[in-house]
């Protein structure tokens, strides 16, 4: 099995913890257009999806772009205030810069609030390649995202490793020839799923445990 040099970090729920923003943003959406909230678990499900293709299938009853109007307004208003980095994962990204580790970032997250996150850590400086879901055509669980990443990286699939937090992040690397580790801090993945088909290569528990897959 060929050696690890490049690593390719999901956003959302990998590196930070935004699950309570995306939670309360949705519970307003859905207040505002139907006047109640819904399970904690409903939307929980649909982590990793992006908006757009969660608000049609959710609320058919008005626009995709009625219903992301309000989700944004209410995420950008709220998203510096209520999001925060998992632990360990300042010191990982230290630790593969150290060692010479080509270092990505492929998230289904818009750039601007994707940039807003990494800037209010200072964290810009540890990725070599960024791709959101402004940079492609088809988003994760297709493998298109990560291959725009492998390409500005000029790295191989095989010497690659992309880490997530649910099914769609280890469908993309599958897709893309790349090996897959899901993190044990995942919200949305059950416990069939860590085994079943679609199964990770990896789970890791806390951050650092990454290095030891490298």
């Amino acid at each position: 099995m060929a050696k690890i040099n490049t690593v390719l970090f999901d956003f959302d729920g990998t590196i930070m913890d935004t699950n309570n923003v995306i939670l309360q943003s949705w519970q307003h959406t859905f207040r505002t257009v139907e006047g109640k909230e819904r399970p904690r678990e409903e939307i929980l499900s649909t982590f990793g999806e992006p908006l757009y293709v969660t608000m049609e299938k959710k609320l058919p009853q008005i626009s995709v772009e009625e219903g992301a109007a309000i989700y944004r307004g209410f995420h950008y208003d709220h998203f510096t205030d209520l999001i925060s980095l998992f632990p360990g994962i300042i010191e990982l990204l230290e630790e593969l810069k150290k060692r010479g580790i080509k270092i990505g970032l492929v998230t289904s997250r818009l750039r601007h609030t994707t940039e807003i996150g990494l800037n209010k850590f200072d964290m810009m400086k540890y990725f070599d390649s960024i791709v959101t879901c402004d940079d492609t055509e088809k988003f994760k669980p297709d493998p298109e995202p990560a291959l725009v990443a492998l390409q500005q990286l000029d790295a191989k699939p095989e010497e690659t490793l992309m880490v997530g937090d649910s099914l769609y992040d280890i469908l993309c690397a599958r897709g893309a020839g790349i090996r897959s580790a899901l993190v044990g801090w995942a919200l949305a993945v059950s416990e069939e799923e860590k085994t079943g088909k679609d199964a990770p290569d990896y789970i890791i528990e806390k951050a650092e445990d990454l290095l030891e897959i490298l």
